[in-house]
Order: C-alpha cells, then sequence, then structure tokens
C-alpha cells in the first residue's frame, strides 16, 4: 500500500488542451508515480488539439484511410491509449481522467464506483446519463461508440454519451473516458461510417452552462462531493514537463 491509498486530498491538475501525444503521456506518467508512491491521487480533464483517433491497447487493425483524415487542414493523430476499448474520436469531445488506488472488487464495480461522479455532474446539469448492458458484438466494431457496455453511460434514448476505458497497475488505478459535447456529425461519419451519439451539450437545459468551464467546474464539484475528497488545484509544474515529456 502506497502513502496515497487512504489519502483524501486529491491533486486537480487545471483543463489542459494538447497533443494526443502529450494527453496520454500525462496520464502515463500520473499512474506510474501514484504507483510508486510519488503523486497523490489526482483528477483532471483534457482536450484534443489537433483532433485525434486513440485506439484501444488492444484494439489489432483499423481502416487503412484512416491515416490520410484531416480536420479544419491539419492531419487526424492516431494514437494507441494505455487503455482498451474501440477507437474514439477526439474533436469536440472532453476527456476526464482519474488516478487513484484500486478498490477492492470486480472491475466493473470499480468503474461505476468512479462513473457515479459523472451521472451525478451531468444531472445537475440536467442530462440524465444510466449505465449501458455489456453485449458480445462490442469487439466487432471499430468504433467505441457503436454500442455501450456496463462501464459506459447512455441518455434517456439509449444513446452511449461518455465511454469509459481502466488501467490498473498494481494497486494504481488509471481511468478515462471521452464526453460526446459537440462532435462534427461530417468528421464522424467519414470515419465509422455511421451517425455519432447525441451531443451532450445539446441536452443541457441552461444554454449558459453549455461551454466547457461550466461544464468542468460542476464535474469537479460533483467528484469532490461524490469521492469525499479535497481537490487542490496545481498545474503541472516545468520539473514534471520534463519527465513526462522525456519519458
Amino acid at each position: 500500500m502506497n502513502n496515497y491509498q487512504l489519502s483524501k486530498k486529491w491533486r486537480l491538475i487545471p483543463l489542459l488542451d494538447a497533443s494526443a501525444q502529450v494527453q496520454m503521456a500525462v496520464d502515463n506518467w500520473l499512474i506510474t508515480k501514484h504507483g510508486q508512491g510519488e503523486h497523490p491521487p489526482a483528477l483532471r480533464f483534457y482536450t484534443w488539439t489537433p483532433a485525434a483517433i486513440s485506439l484501444g491497447y488492444h484494439q489489432k487493425d483499423y481502416p487503412e484511410f484512416w491515416q490520410d483524415l484531416t480536420w479544419q487542414n491539419q492531419p487526424l493523430d492516431i494514437i494507441r491509449r494505455h487503455t482498451g476499448g474501440r477507437a474514439v474520436l477526439h474533436q469536440g469531445d472532453l476527456t476526464y481522467a482519474v488516478v487513484t488506488s484500486a478498490k477492492s472488487g470486480k472491475r466493473l464495480e470499480v468503474y461505476k464506483h468512479i462513473c457515479q461522479f459523472l451521472i451525478n455532474g451531468w444531472r445537475s446539469l440536467g442530462v440524465e446519463l444510466n449505465y449501458g448492458t455489456a453485449n458480445k458484438e462490442y469487439v466487432a466494431h471499430h468504433n467505441c461508440f457503436t454500442t455501450a457496455t456496463g462501464a459506459d453511460l447512455i441518455t434517456k434514448q439509449g444513446q452511449k454519451a461518455i465511454g469509459s476505458a481502466q488501467l490498473r497497475r498494481g494497486k494504481a488505478l488509471l481511468q478515462h473516458g471521452s464526453m460526446m459535447l459537440a462532435v462534427d456529425s461530417q468528421l464522424f461519419v467519414k470515419i465509422f461510417n455511421e451517425l455519432p451519439p447525441a451531443n451532450l451539450v445539446e441536452l443541457i437545459a441552461d444554454s449558459k452552462q453549455k461551454a466547457i468551464a461550466n461544464i468542468v467546474d460542476t464535474l469537479i464539484l460533483a467528484a469532490q462531493d461524490w469521492f469525499q475528497i479535497d481537490l487542490v488545484e496545481q498545474p503541472l509544474s516545468d520539473a514534471e514537463w520534463q519527465d513526462i515529456l522525456t519519458k
């Protein structure tokens, strides 16, 4: 058990917009440091620039034409996550990441324990989300958002809205996931040959709450309440960035 196993003080890393390579490097660094007992539990939210497609760690193949895709005159990055699942388009989405120590219990129970802060937060924004139901069709699709597992969150209409994936290293746990806020439907169709799920910002009742910053603030409050923690905001330092980018 590391020094942070029972910690009630978590680090909040401010909203970060960066490339796919940088975002995955930060998540990997956080779980590594936490597993070594050198970093407290952490919560962060981030967006991807340029737009990207992330592949699940065990996803063996993807359409060759993805390598030639562009968005706003920039090539789409393609990166492999350290977590499982299928491909996710990161354009018009918001990603969350929780790094902590794994609770005892089945993997699905841990997923649901962490995802509850998302359910609570989105409910306060006027959006009701529930858990999906696992089925055998999941692995037959390239697109993570085609089907929902028991670890994913769906709208009242049955559309997948938040897809999550998990990595464990010993007692250290990383769970991150994508929230579809305002994905471009033409780009989504071009990639996956199917319509995108519902954009969550369209379901928010109060138009003033649609900005990403307001959504993040709401989810931060929900996390503090659900996990019963104190979140201490602390940007990554220059020394930490150097460590992250040289790994």
